[in-house]
């Protein structure tokens, strides 16, 4: 009874703790005014809410699992596209498009990635890379009539109009995201699926279908990947394959799960806010208050300009990573452990 009762306190506190931290976002539109919340603050948050979701889709069968996938944009296009060819060609509402694209997104990605899960390691990841690089070609040349070719679908209708509004809609759906797969995590499913990336081996040997485990995690991840990139090209109102299925993309998907804490929920969301803001930071900052504090470094202007931030970025997740392979979260944990052990 006491084993019980303390872990519906610990699962209360759980729940407690995403409700503060999903209230503190939502606060953030009625900050906007505010000297150093600027407008642009919620354009960047919109970004940073998709790319966590897409974040934790990757975690739940990478993170769990340890099958590291670089195909994960191959998903999140199909949402994408799916849902763009359907609402801008045949003039589906997107209330009936976004489900028909996570429903296809699945599909497409057991299609393809089924015969994946057999094989572990690094081809798994060339595998899953091939698959990206394999649709980002067909996008283009396949139907361009429907696709739109090189230049992707334009006209995707919005859902939401003003910065705010989609904030608290993409706030809204990465926190249901989170809520609903921090639940599925804390069964037994989530125990099996976090045994697979510790030892496959022993799993098999207690009796349990490791490949119907990893199916059930891929399919889950795709569903949030497709759920994710189909409510995120109605927001932009276009579709490209260049922005869609870039390898920068899944880069910056793993960085940010791996950096925030993979395995965790928490940690992809916290990796990829933490990477949209200091991505912006190098955007606009770097190339002007830096060199005019310090003319001496306008060279780094012209080498760091554009994509060359990445590097920074990349240098900066790699120097946290190194210092902590358990990402952002654990550093967290441990200070929060010693402030309770300062005050014990």
């Amino acid at each position: 009874m006491a084993n019980t009762t303390n872990g519906s306190v610990i699962k209360w506190q759980h729940l407690l703790l995403w409700a503060i931290f999903l209230g503190g976002l939502a606060l953030l539109p009625e900050l906007a005014d505010i000297k150093w919340i600027k407008r642009g603050t919620l354009r960047t948050f919109i970004f940073a809410n998709y790319l966590a979701i897409f974040a934790m889709s990757w975690d739940v069968l990478s993170g769990r699992t340890g099958y590291i996938s670089f195909g994960h944009p191959f998903l999140i296009g199909i949402g994408a596209y799916t849902t763009g060819i359907l609402n801008v060609r045949f003039g589906v509402d997107p209330m009936f498009s976004i489900p028909i694209a996570v429903l296809v997104t699945m599909a497409a990605g057991t299609l393809f990635f089924l015969p994946a899960l057999r094989i572990s390691g690094s081809y798994f990841a060339l595998i899953t890379l091939a698959f990206m690089e394999l649709i980002y070609q067909l996008v283009q040349v396949i139907r361009p009539d429907l696709t739109g070719g090189t230049r992707g679908i334009s006209g995707v209708d919005t859902l939401m109009r003003g910065a705010a509004n989609n904030y608290y809609l993409s706030l809204g759906l990465m926190g249901t995201i989170a809520i609903l797969l921090w639940a599925m995590m804390r069964t037994r499913l989530g125990t099996a699926l976090s045994a697979i990336g510790m030892n496959e081996e022993a799993v098999e040997g207690s009796g349990l279908n490791t490949t119907k485990l990893k199916l059930f995690a891929f399919m889950v991840g795709a569903a949030v990947a497709g759920v994710g990139g189909a409510f995120f090209a109605h927001y932009l109102g276009y579709v490209s394959p260049r922005g869609l299925f870039e390898i920068t993309l899944a880069f910056t998907i793993i960085v940010s799960a791996l950096l925030g804490g993979a395995g965790t929920i928490i940690g992809p969301i916290i990796g990829a806010i933490f990477l949209t803001f200091l991505l912006e930071i190098l955007r606009v900052k770097f190339s002007t208050e830096l060199t005019d504090a310090w003319p001496v470094l306008d060279w780094l202007e012209t080498a760091l300009k554009g994509q060359g931030r990445f590097f920074i970025y990349g240098l900066v997740a790699l120097v946290i990573y190194m210092y902590q392979p358990k990402g952002i979260i654990e550093i967290v944990n441990r200070l929060l452990a010693r402030i309770r052990g300062a005050k014990a």
